[in-house]
């Protein structure tokens, strides 16, 4: 499936996409299944006295609350989809596009868990030995912006550049997890930019100040189901710069692939539903580029992931912010 976080009338909610599009994206024509409502229309045709509180339970519209349900949920989410793809109609349950607009599917994760490092061809080019275990750094929640929406480049940074990457959402609640059952802990995957101050980040080696400022995490445009992606670690990943290819690399470059991530990561804490795990960006960055390229008002960036999606946003500066 491919699920995600829509606005309509300044409500929130959790939908299926579906009809014309592509693993990319959604081409004009596309709908949009309102997942609870569809299955509270669903229980209620079947003559179920509790469908609303059955459907708040069972297909939430929080994407952290839906993906708590596991199983069940998804579950759930495929009787509705079937159940609306046979009406006709009805308002509040099946939208196009162009009424919604796209959130980050995840809006407020609880952990982003960021892995310095981690292709192959990105060591090579900026000169480092492979590390032996995963580089771990942060960002927090206030960073998440979802498809279309600006990257906003603050007063306090010069050098603001991109990195695409392979995002997993943890759909199962785990601790040392084996790296033999770490795929059965996936909800499944997005497209991310781990957007980078870079004067910041390497000013006196505290990477998080370069890393989690507001806007600095874009993802989307949706979660796309596991089981939709049989190999994550096989996905052609690229990032385009107002238009132009600056990145263009596979995942199969990862030092440490999927598995070994939600392993190691999984010995250290507890993963939990909603968790947003960032895998690394490829080679092509723009600090190490001659000369080196940043982020500018006006540009847009666009990161695409074979069978998982494209994400683009645009770069505004905060005073074109406050005044536009």
């Amino acid at each position: 499936m491919k699920l995600g976080t829509f606005l309509y009338n300044g409500r929130s909610f959790v939908g299926v996409v579906a009809g014309p599009g592509s693993e990319a994206g959604a081409e004009p024509g596309s709908r949009v299944i309102h997942l609870n409502a569809a299955y509270r229309a669903r229980l209620a045709a079947e003559g179920e006295p509790c469908a609303g509180r059955l459907a708040d339970a069972l297909v939430p519209d929080d994407m952290v609350a839906f993906l708590e349900g596991g199983s069940r949920s998804l579950e759930a989410a495929a009787q509705a989809v079937e159940f609306a793809m046979t009406m006709t109609g009805e308002t509040g349950i099946i939208h196009s596009m162009d009424e919604l607009r796209t959130l980050a599917p995840v809006a407020r994760p609880g952990k982003i868990i960021c892995i310095g490092l981690n292709y192959r061809d990105h060591a090579a080019e900026i000169g480092a030995d492979l590390p032996g275990e995963p580089v771990l750094f942060s960002k927090f929640a206030n960073a998440v912006i979802g498809p279309g929406e600006p990257i906003i480049i603050p007063p306090v940074t010069k050098q603001v550049d991109y990195e695409a990457e392979l995002a997993v959402v943890i759909g199962k609640r785990g601790r040392d997890i084996p790296a033999d059952r770490a795929m059965d802990h996936i909800a499944g995957y997005t497209a991310f930019n781990d957007v980078s101050a870079r004067d910041l980040q390497f000013r006196d080696g505290q990477w998080i100040k370069g890393k989690t400022l507001d806007t600095f995490a874009p993802m989307g445009p949706y979660l796309i189901t596991s089981d939709e992606v049989p190999d994550p670690e096989n996905l052609a990943i690229r990032l385009h710069l107002n238009g132009v290819v600056m990145q263009d690399s596979s995942t199969s470059q990862l030092i440490f692939g999927v598995r070994q991530l939600i392993a190691y990561l999984s010995s250290l804490m507890t993963l939990e539903p909603g968790d947003i795990i960032a895998t690394g960006t490829p080679s092509g960055v723009g600090f190490k580029r001659k000369p080196p390229v940043f982020l500018e008002d006006g540009d847009v960036v666009t990161v695409e992931i074979e069978r998982v999606g494209t994400l683009t946003n645009p770069v505004r500066n905060s005073a074109r912010r406050l005044f536009s």
